[in-house]
Parts: C-alpha cells; sequence; structure tokens
C-alpha cells in the first residue's frame, strides 16, 4: 500500500495525515509507504496533463490512498485521483468541493455532516498519538495555549487556575509548558508566583519536537487551555485524564460547541484536583477511522 499526501504545509494538517498513515500501518498486514508532496511541486496545469498521460512526474510510485487536508490540496487530490484511477481520495476535513467527488470524507463531528458511505465522522481532528500505556500516578501536564479568534487570554484567571491545582494536588509532580500563542510575558508573571516553586517549567521555545507528546504518555493527567482545541484530543488519545482550564470566550462556535460536548460526554472536566476527573477511556479515533478504510 502506498499512500499520497498532498500538503499545504501547515504543521497540524501534517498531524492529521500522519495520524491515518500510522493508524493504517498498525492495521495492515503488508508495507505502507507514505509520499508528502508539496502543493507547490503539484501545479494545476501539470495535473491536468497527467490525466491524459495517465501520470505524474512528482509522484514516486502509483498510489493507492491520496490523502489532503486543508482546502488548497482539495482540488489537487481530486485531480490526482482521476490520474490515478484506481487510487482512493481521502479528504480530512469538510471539503471545499462535493463531497461526492472523493471516496472519503473523514470529518470532525462539530462541522455538522452526518455519517454516510463515504462520510466518516470523528471525534475531533486525527493525530498521530497512541496510548502507550507508560502513565506515572500523580504526575500531571499543565498546557497553556494564548489567544485565539474565539478565545481571549485572560492571565489572571489562568494564574488562578494553576495556583488551585497545584495547591489541591500537593503530592504530584506537575510540569508545566507553553504554545506559541502564549503572551510571552505570562511566563515572567508566573515565576513571581510563590507556587510556581512547585511547578517544573519548559517554555515551549526550549522543548524539542515531541517533547509534549512524551509528557503526555508519562502524564496521568493533562490540564489544557480550553482555546487548545487540539491539545485536548491529542491528551485523550495518549489515553490522558483531561482538565480543562477555562478563559474568556469571544463567541461560541462548532469548536466552541466541540468543547462543551467533550464535557457532556464525560471525558474532560472544569475541576482542579486529579481525583475529580473523569477516568481516562479508549479514544483511538485514527484507527477506527482506519478500519473503516481498510476492510
Amino acid at each position: 500500500m502506498h499512500i499520497v499526501y498532498v500538503s499545504d504545509g501547515k504543521a497540524g494538517h501534517r498531524s492529521q495525515a500522519l495520524g491515518l498513515f500510522k493508524a493504517m500501518q498498525r492495521q495492515y498486514t503488508s508495507t505502507v509507504t507514505f509520499q508528502e508532496i508539496s502543493i507547490d511541486d503539484l501545479p494545476v496545469a501539470t495535473l491536468l496533463s497527467g490525466v491524459f498521460s495517465h501520470q505524474v512526474k512528482a509522484i514516486q510510485q502509483v498510489p493507492t490512498y491520496i490523502f489532503g487536508v486543508g482546502s488548497h490540496t482539495h482540488f489537487r487530490v481530486w485531480l490526482l485521483g482521476q490520474v490515478y484511477k484506481q487510487a482512493k481520495t481521502v479528504i480530512l476535513m469538510k471539503p471545499s468541493l462535493p463531497v461526492a467527488w472523493f471516496d472519503y470524507v473523514v470529518v470532525p463531528k462539530h462541522d455538522g455532516i452526518a455519517a454516510e458511505k463515504n462520510i466518516i465522522v470523528t471525534e475531533g481532528a486525527l493525530n498521530p498519538i497512541i496510548n502507550e500505556k507508560r502513565h506515572q500516578p500523580k504526575r500531571i501536564l499543565i498546557a497553556l495555549g494564548g489567544d485565539s479568534k474565539r478565545h481571549k487570554w485572560n492571565e489572571a484567571k489562568v494564574l488562578a487556575a494553576i495556583e488551585k491545582i497545584v495547591q489541591d494536588n500537593k503530592k504530584s509532580d506537575i510540569v508545566l509548558t507553553t504554545s506559541r500563542r502564549t503572551p510571552k510575558q505570562f511566563l515572567t508573571q508566573l515565576k513571581t508566583q510563590s507556587f510556581a516553586a512547585k511547578l517544573q517549567i519548559f517554555p515551549v521555545e526550549d522543548t524539542p519536537q515531541g517533547w509534549i507528546f512524551e509528557q503526555m504518555q508519562l502524564a496521568e493527567a493533562v490540564w489544557v487551555t480550553e482555546d487548545s482545541v487540539s491539545m485536548i484530543y491529542e491528551a485523550l488519545t495518549a489515553g490522558c485524564k483531561v482538565g480543562l482550564i477555562t478563559i474568556d470566550r469571544l463567541k461560541q462556535d462548532r469548536i466552541t460547541k466541540s468543547v462543551d460536548l467533550l464535557m457532556q460526554d464525560r471525558r474532560a472536566k472544569v475541576a482542579t484536583r486529579l481525583t475529580e476527573l473523569y477516568s481516562a477511556t479508549q479514544f483511538s479515533e485514527a484507527d477506527r477511522v482506519a478500519t473503516e478504510m481498510v476492510k
């Protein structure tokens, strides 16, 4: 099996494609190979020519599946499907083209699209994490986000939540990290607080690639600011208990509703004590999608 991933260069989109690829590797009995190719290397004119010649020079071997994530990839995925008719085309989001143009469309539930023969509905976006079952009791990870188009960072509210988590979990080891969106001055302010001495602080700038995924494998619980939806789903997939740190919402939309649904489904909770969080449950959407596709 060979997978061609048409990439727009965005890390979050690549994470989804890698998640499905790795899940298919785990489930398929023979070798599964993967080629990532930028949309810049797939000019539309070249693809149109390939429809008639039945090949595209940039494609290293005939694909079994063609993945696309990001609206700029959709037309190219569809054209590649016309070049390689035997390949299955897969869009990992709500497509900008008709759903019927693709063999599979994988969409998060919050997009509001009903499951059909070629539509697979998921809980959140896919990711490459699995639960390695290495979680250490009373180890906590706090993962901070920042401003977004639907959230406004509230320094006082986040500091108060972190202080309460520290106070309510005195016998726990607590690791804290930031994201690219976390305001630069926040850690300066955090370090002036007396409770900061109880934290192991790792700014995102000082962490290597994959560091936070490793921390999720070690943590019993992860507290995430509610703006960081991808990290919430990554923590669930890693098999962690998940606590939410609320910040100010600028608006209600499908993304904020997805976080509310996680609370309703007892997967995540606004709480500060480890013992108050919901128990971790089996959560592996990439494997479930791969199973549906491979069968």
